[in-house]
């Protein structure tokens, strides 16, 4: 098995780098500012990754991502009377967010019919302009 690491470009002074921090500050300049970063502390990389998996790991947050994650969206919290009303709620939500999308698709579609509307009727005083033709002595000549 082969490891990508023989052809990645090392962090150091070597002129391939150099050659794109250069590159990278002619076509946008963050570009060459982020492989100069590279070149001085891209040895660092691999070890900052790998402490901040392990600080991830053992937080408290990682903990209540992941029993949100694990749970319904809403768990029940052994109140009934509070469970019933949230569930009544979130109905009621729910359905006044469906009546809000109809209300937007119906609105859509009425500017689209304006918008139609509007391009038929300039489409239409062009036509009626062009079969009017020019009306000066300079036009074709009649078929004889």
């Amino acid at each position: 098995m082969t490891t990508t690491k023989s052809c990645m470009i090392k962090p150091a002074w070597t002129p391939v780098t150099i050659g794109l921090m250069v590159l990278g500050f002619v076509v946008f300049w963050p570009l060459g500012l982020a492989m100069l970063a590279y070149i001085l502390w891209g040895d660092r990389f691999e070890g900052m990754a790998r402490d901040a998996k392990e600080h991830w790991r053992g937080s408290q947050l990682k903990g209540a991502f992941d029993q949100m994650s694990n749970t319904t969206a809403y768990a029940r919290t052994g109140n009934v009377a509070f469970d019933d009303y949230r569930e009544r709620e979130l109905k009621r939500l729910e359905e006044e967010r469906a009546k809000l999308d109809a209300m937007r698709a119906d609105f859509d579609d009425f500017l689209r019919e304006l918008r139609r509307a509007r391009d038929q009727e300039e489409f239409d005083r062009f036509m009626a302009k062009a079969n009017r033709g020019p009306t000066s002595g300079g036009g074709e000549a009649a078929p004889s």
